[in-house]
């Protein structure tokens, strides 16, 4: 069951392997943040960004954040410099946490319509059920954001929840 209690454990571990990432990313030169290892948005530059921004997307219609000005496809180059990309990551994890902090059974409960760009159609789904989606696209991106580390000799250390979240 997807309780409020569930979702302000995910958006912990959210902000802690965000962390976790960007500190290993941050060991590598920007050519390196860049080049193309074949992940779906090519290099981990581009990973980071898309994630930033389905995360903005995705609150935009969950909790009123501004919506993106880019579209989905433009999403890797999002921010082009790493460090504001790290600072827009570090507020956007505490504006989750926040908003992790906010949402009750009543909340999650409630559908949610919008325009989904991707299946091109309004669409309506409980947000209990889209705050897995919203999570495990976090979560999927994020790993090949490890592998992308990995590649290079990065060690983000460990991506276990109940290692991270030790009150689990």
């Amino acid at each position: 069951m997807i309780t409020p209690a569930y979702i302000r454990v995910m958006a912990r571990y959210n902000s802690e392997m965000n962390r976790r990432i960007y500190t290993g990313a941050a060991r590598l030169t920007d050519e390196q943040r860049r080049a193309d290892l074949g992940l779906f948005w090519k290099s981990l530059h581009g990973t980071l960004c898309h994630l930033l921004w389905a995360d903005r997307q995705w609150m935009s219609r969950l909790d009123g954040w501004p919506p993106n000005t880019v579209p989905n496809p433009e999403s890797p180059m999002l921010i082009h410099d790493f460090a504001e990309l790290t600072q827009a990551r570090i507020e956007a994890d505490a504006k989750l946490e926040d908003f992790a902090n906010r949402i009750d059974d009543a909340w999650l409960n409630e559908n949610l319509t919008w325009y989904s760009g991707a299946a091109k159609k309004t669409m309506s789904r409980e947000k209990r059920g889209l705050m897995v989606h919203f999570f495990n696209h976090q979560t999927h991106h994020r790993g090949q954001a490890h592998a992308a580390l990995t590649m290079r000799g990065v060690d983000p250390g460990d991506t276990d929840l109940f290692l991270i979240i030790p009150d689990l």
